[in-house]
């Protein structure tokens, strides 16, 4: 795989601070079973790396010490972790929100059929990925077989009670570009989205959240094998819009890796941009329990502008 990283170097990004910390993104580890063309993360079936239970305790008393509002679960597949269920039980009990970015499918792996109850029972919002309604183009980026799946998942979240006008269980849908290209409007591809989704399916939800796809890891490879990745960092380029600055993610969120790493997003996370300690060392989250502050200095390269191009991006859909 054909690696972005000193590519992204020649693209200067402004220089941003952090401000309050509200969300702890996790990632329990890169075991998936799927492999998506776009993911950034390089998941799939044959990924190994899984968060340790030393490490998710080591979370928890960071959570509880910073008065974090929420934990955005993400993988990989991190229903695949086998501390999934006990994660969300303790962030509930302690009044925590928790969001789960989930691929559909994993629904219907082995052990996997008591999810829609237990998200329910839990009000764990979440972030499910359908980069497009036409199925031909979903099994195209996510593989054969991928669609129809996710549609009998989204009608089960749906018996569940997600997506509901008359419950508070959120479910989002996650729209991803086909190829390097922004996504277009947020607002009206939702409409379009729910007019198409509810006319042929049966199926609602509640919001469309559109992501950019950013310039690394498997999607960044494919952009350089096929000669097009100087292109789209072009498009990023003419496409920033500085008041996109103050909503980007990595303002008020930590992303920490299966070795619980820190990171200031889970995409600096992919290239091994991880935040220092006083050794130059990467940061961990069990150093961080004891430290009383943090650089505010959040690490940039070229690659950000992803999240700041057109309507922006970030792991809530788009800034403007």
């Amino acid at each position: 795989m054909l690696d972005t990283r000193n590519h992204l170097e020649k693209f200067k990004f402004p220089r941003i601070q952090r401000k309050k910390l509200e969300i702890l993104q996790i990632n329990l580890g890169y075991k998936c079973n799927q492999q998506c063309l776009h993911c950034h993360v390089n998941a799939g079936p044959n990924r190994t790396e899984m968060m340790s239970f030393k490490v998710v305790e080591d979370i928890k008393v960071f959570v509880l010490r910073n008065r974090i509002k929420t934990i955005d679960l993400t993988g990989g597949a991190p229903e695949l972790h086998p501390e999934f269920r006990n994660i969300i039980i303790w962030a509930r009990d302690n009044n925590i929100g928790v969001i789960d970015r989930c691929n559909l499918t994993v629904l219907f792996e082995p052990g996997q059929g008591y999810l829609p109850e237990f998200l329910s029972q839990n009000k764990v919002q979440i972030f499910a990925s359908m980069p497009c309604y036409l199925k031909d183009n979903v099994d195209k980026q996510r593989g054969k077989g991928v669609f129809d799946k996710s549609i009998e998942a989204l009608k089960l979240l749906n018996a569940s009670g997600y997506g509901k006008e008359d419950t508070d269980l959120i479910l989002n849908l996650v729209y991803n570009p086909q190829g390097p290209h922004l996504p277009p409007p947020q607002a009206k591809l939702e409409a379009e989205y729910k007019s198409y989704m509810r006319d042929n399916y049966k199926i609602s939800f509640n919001n469309l959240l559109a992501f950019t796809n950013l310039p690394i890891a498997r999607f960044g490879s494919r952009l350089l094998s096929k000669g097009q990745f100087f292109d789209y960092m072009q498009l990023l380029q003419d496409s920033y819009r500085a008041e996109n600055l103050q909503n980007v993610m990595c303002r008020s969120l930590l992303s920490i890796d299966w070795k619980g790493r820190v990171y200031n997003c889970d995409f600096n996370q992919m290239l091994k941009m991880g935040v220092k300690n006083d050794h130059n060392e990467n940061l961990t989250i069990k150093e961080l329990n004891y430290l009383k502050t943090i650089d505010n200095n959040i690490k940039v390269a070229g690659h950000c502008f992803g999240c700041v191009s057109g309507q922006g991006s970030s792991c809530s859909g788009a800034l403007s």
